[in-house]
């Protein structure tokens, strides 16, 4: 079994991220993780390395955790959410772990969901997460 999740450092991204690694315990299942960047010029150096550092402690915390990973970054331009689901596909994923939050009505018309494209246009099942109150 493989599940799929994305790396995101936002309170959504990261109880996604959380739920991912315990559903992979819990199904003895590989854990691929997507690091999805615009890349570019858009791209902060210092947002960058940032991610960067984070994606190796997520790395060793896997390792430590004894999870069966793989860890992937992507910078072709693509909207998270087509990388998501090109990695899923790829990879034949079994389940996508995205997190979710509330939004406005304007909000989804005028900036798209990265959630709604991949909860429409998975082929394969996918767990919406609420972050908690708390973040």
């Amino acid at each position: 079994m493989k599940i799929v999740a994305g790396f995101l450092r936002s309170a959504e991204g990261r109880a996604a991220l959380r739920r991912a690694i315990e559903e992979a315990k819990l199904r003895g299942a590989q854990l691929l993780v997507v690091h999805s960047m615009r890349g570019g010029e858009r791209d902060e150096l210092e947002q960058v390395l940032t991610y960067r550092e984070e994606f190796e402690q997520l790395e060793q915390q896997l390792e430590d955790e004894g999870v069966d990973y793989h860890l992937v970054e992507y910078a072709r331009g693509n909207a998270p959410s087509e990388d998501l689901l090109q990695a899923a596909n790829d990879e034949g994923a079994d389940m996508i772990v995205i997190g979710i939050r509330r939004r406005s009505p304007v909000g989804k018309l005028v900036l798209g969901s990265n959630a709604q494209d991949i909860l429409l246009n998975a082929e394969c099942a996918v767990l919406a997460v609420k972050a908690s109150r708390e973040g």
